[in-house]
């Protein structure tokens, strides 16, 4: 059986919210959108409804798309970040994972990096923004024999019901590291520079081995200068001028992380870097 990685996505938006009280979302420096989904698909209980299939593909592995809409947004690759709107059902009709769990209209996804099962990456890679469709995935591209204690069964066939709602230009790119805020508060004025310290939770993956640093498992905040060494320069770069709660997915090309040489047996040679982050503090040296 292939190994299966990835977490459900509800539990890590709900680790990332964990002390975000007083967050809202954004509006001023909210990332740029391509919005593709109808007016007509925008309402609450989209998913529940029973829709037309317009298209349908299926793949060698066993994962079959069933289109109920075409969009005509870019096609999703390894490394976007877009917003979807989503759950995931048993065959049983019960619902095990999506965003309405945690009350929120849609939420970030980095395609790529293990965020979910492979049946998701194997299906995305098929897709557009605008897209809405009902995906198979057979079990052992879902969480396969082990499954999750008291959540999903082994050997459960999973079915993926998702809109790709939009594909957000990064808040901010400074050589090639691109950042993606997604919360913040407001009232926060503190930002991060050279003058001063950043406290923060953060999940980080590679493609290759998602989730190698976990500080909500562990416990223990990462407080870094501009001047810390053992950070890769990009995440630095990537952090300037991030406030306390700010919400954001970091992405970090190769080339201002670990290059050729990779770290350790942890992350290969010229990988990309995905971090999760929430923001605890800003504080003085």
């Amino acid at each position: 059986m292939k190994r299966i990685n990835g977490i459900l996505l509800v539990l890590s938006l709900l680790a990332i919210s964990c002390s975000s009280k007083g967050i809202k979302k954004q509006t001023n420096n909210k990332p740029e959108k391509e919005s593709e989904i109808s007016k007509e698909n925008s309402g609450n209980n989209v998913l529940d409804q029973v829709s037309k299939v317009v298209d349908k593909l299926e793949l060698k592995d066993g994962v079959i798309i069933k289109w109920v809409e075409h969009g005509s947004g870019e096609k999703i690759e390894s490394g976007d970040c877009i917003l979807i709107d989503y759950k995931v059902f048993l065959d049983d009709n019960t619902v095990v994972d999506g965003n309405h769990l945690i009350d929120k209209e849609s939420i970030p996804y980095m395609v790529g990096f293990n965020m979910q099962t492979e049946g998701w990456f194997l299906a995305l890679k098929e897709m557009k923004v605008g897209d809405f469709a009902e995906i198979f995935i057979p079990s052992d591209l879902a969480r396969g024999e082990k499954g999750i204690k008291d959540l999903i069964p082994p050997n459960a066939d999973n079915t993926l019901k998702i809109r790709i709602l939009e594909k957000p230009k990064p808040t901010r790119e400074i050589d090639g590291n691109k950042v993606w805020v997604f919360e913040e508060n407001e009232s926060n004025k503190r930002v991060f520079n050279e003058s001063n310290d950043i406290e923060f939770h953060c999940m980080v993956s590679t493609n290759s081995n998602p989730l190698y640093v976990n500080t909500y498992r562990t416990g223990n905040i990462i407080k870094m200068s501009f001047a810390s060494s053992g950070y890769v320069p990009g995440l630095k770069k990537a952090l300037i001028n991030a406030k306390k709660s700010d919400r954001m997915f970091v992405f970090v090309p190769s080339k201002e992380a670990y290059r050729s040489q990779g770290y350790r047996d942890v992350v290969g040679p010229n990988e990309d870097l995905f971090y999760n982050i929430l923001v605890m503090n800003i504080t003085d040296h």
